[in-house]
């Protein structure tokens, strides 16, 4: 059996092998190229000639990175842009400006960012191409409050829906109704001008209407969709009164529905998929091979209550050890997409760490298992950890520092259970954004 320290150091070395294979740049270089005057994006050509201007906006955490990208491949064709990214995030493009603003819950430079992008594109014209960067983080940073919205409204409804353990899917939709630019929206603002979309995928399945809240996508959700939502989870009374009448009023027709799928506009809009988990799983499994573990991708479509998914990662692991099914030992679990946390006490952390948390519960009576879990943008939660690592010494560990896991895992404190172990995963921003990668290895 291999040792907890050799697992632990190829777990880490697989994780960083699956965010190399979707760092931003390469993802754009794969489906980007540029002969002379044309450009080829999957397959179809875009004579530069044809067009009087070709500007540059965009929003996510990835953004910048693929901005730069963009701009080594177009050059001088480039008449400017406007790109927004998360705190920590920027990164320098000659003639594109990168603007840093708040995430998860959006702020002022944001809004102000956003109105920048707003500007640009209602002077684009039918002769005039829009590159649109897209990736995970751009629901928050593309923030313009719809009218008789204020910023604190879409603030007071962030934090509501993150910690009620609304669905992502779920929390765009109503991001969408409360905004002036998500949902199709900045392609209606953009309309005659050609729009192409490069996006990195931070959603389960990559469907363009959520990633980053789809802001150049039709958008099949409804203001009756929204209220419903509301109801669901039990917040009806807890969202700001302006809320709560602006999605009433767009419920009986008062307020214009975002852009659905018949509308004309999408005629001149193209959404291109460039990057996303399942690429992270396929390089991690491939180095878990080359380093010799009978590997397994479970799924890149693993979402739910954080506890209850590093409850059935901690069946499989058991599995394994009693039987040898899926895969026998050397083995390596791999799995992607997002979890949810529905916060029940007041610690630090986010939803990687708590799987780790959960998971060391789950595998603390096998020999010879690690878990690890991060997101891929290199932070989870609120917290500068990308998540955490487990094995099967960590409760013992923890109990010798004094540490009651299962009173940490109550009160959501995962951060503050790692970091005296140092097992917290610390990456750094990464500039790339999708989603989440899990990993359990048994020696």
């Amino acid at each position: 059996m291999r040792p907890l320290n050799e697992l632990r150091e190829d777990a880490a070395m697989i994780f960083q092998e699956g965010l190399k294979a979707v760092d931003p740049g390469e993802a754009i270089k794969r489906y980007v190229t540029r002969n002379g005057e044309v450009l080829e994006v999957c397959g179809e050509l875009y004579p530069l000639s044809e067009y009087h201007h070709l500007c540059v906006v965009g929003a996510g955490k990835a953004s910048a990175q693929m901005a730069r990208t963009v701009k080594e491949i177009l050059g001088a064709r480039i008449h400017g842009g406007r790109v927004i990214v998360k705190y920590g995030h920027r990164v320098s493009v000659p003639d594109i400006n990168i603007i840093e603003a708040g995430h998860p819950v959006p702020d002022e430079n944001g809004v102000r960012g956003t109105a920048e992008i707003v500007h640009m594109l209602e002077g684009a014209g039918q002769h005039d191409l829009i590159l649109c960067l897209i990736s995970g983080g751009g629901s928050a940073l593309l923030c313009r409050p719809a009218h008789g919205l204020t910023l604190q409204d879409k603030r007071v409804m962030t934090e509501l829906l993150l910690s009620c353990g609304a669905k992502i899917q779920e929390i765009n939709a109503i991001r969408k109704h409360l905004s002036g630019i998500k949902g199709g929206q900045l392609a209606r603002v953009a309309h005659p001008a050609t729009v192409l979309s490069l996006i990195l995928s931070d959603v389960i399945g990559d469907p363009v209407d959520s990633i980053a809240s789809g802001p150049t996508a039709p958008d099949p959700s409804t203001f009756a969709d929204c209220l419903s939502i509301v109801e669901r989870y039990g917040i009806q009374d807890r969202i700001p009164q302006s809320v709560r009448l602006h999605l009433e009023r767009g419920v009986r027709g008062e307020i214009e529905e975002t852009p659905k799928p018949a509308a004309p506009l999408f005629a001149h809009v193209r959404n291109v998929i460039v990057g996303s988990n399942r690429l992270a799983m396929e390089a991690a499994k491939s180095k878990a091979q080359d380093r010799g573990y009978h590997s397994l991708i479970l799924s890149g479509f693993v979402e739910g209550e954080t506890r209850t998914v590093a409850a059935l990662h901690g069946a499989i692991a058991r599995e394994i050890d009693s039987s040898g099914n899926p895969v026998p030992r050397p083995a390596c679990i791999i799995s992607g997409g997002e979890t949810t946390v529905t916060l029940r006490g007041e610690g630090k952390g986010g939803r990687n760490q708590e799987f780790a948390l959960a998971a060391a519960l789950e595998i603390d009576r096998l020999q010879g298992v690690v878990v690890l879990s991060g997101g891929t943008d290199g932070t989870d939660g609120p917290t500068d950890a990308a998540g955490a690592i487990a094995d099967s010494s960590t409760l013992e560990r923890a109990k010798a520092g004094g540490l009651d896991a299962e009173q940490f895992l109550q009160r959501n404190d995962s951060y503050n259970f790692f970091q005296p172990l140092g097992d917290l995963l610390m990456t750094g921003p990464t500039l790339t954004n999708v989603m989440d990668l899990r990993l359990m290895l048994l020696g």
